[in-house]
């Protein structure tokens, strides 16, 4: 077994109301940066023992409404390609891909 492993950081400053000011991550293979941020976040975890997702969903106050327009398209996009190759069922993963088109044209934010 390797013994290699990588850390992922993220840190959430608040302000008096705990609304999120910022997000920086930062990873050990974050090639050329100590930090990056961003403006939302989703992270979700899978807890095998309860077959249950737990999720983080966090914003910045400077997030925009068209941005997270955007946010959701292209997460919901890149989810559409992890369940391919994961699963290998291209059906559903093309379903999911028909659902962002869908998703974008209502959202108006077709590319």
């Amino acid at each position: 077994m390797s013994n290699q492993s990588k850390k992922i950081g993220i840190e959430v400053k608040l302000d008096e109301k705990n609304i999120p000011e910022s997000i920086e991550w930062s990873a050990t293979d974050l090639q050329g940066y100590d930090k990056a941020s961003c403006r939302a976040m989703i992270l979700a975890l899978w807890d095998h023992k309860n077959k249950d997702t737990l999720r983080l969903d966090l914003w910045t106050k400077d997030m925009t409404i068209d941005e997270m327009k955007i946010f959701f398209h292209q997460t919901l996009k890149s989810m559409a390609d992890t369940l391919e190759n994961s699963t290998n069922d291209e059906r559903i993963s093309g379903d999911m891909r028909d659902f962002c088109d869908y998703f974008a044209e209502k959202m108006e934010i077709v590319e």
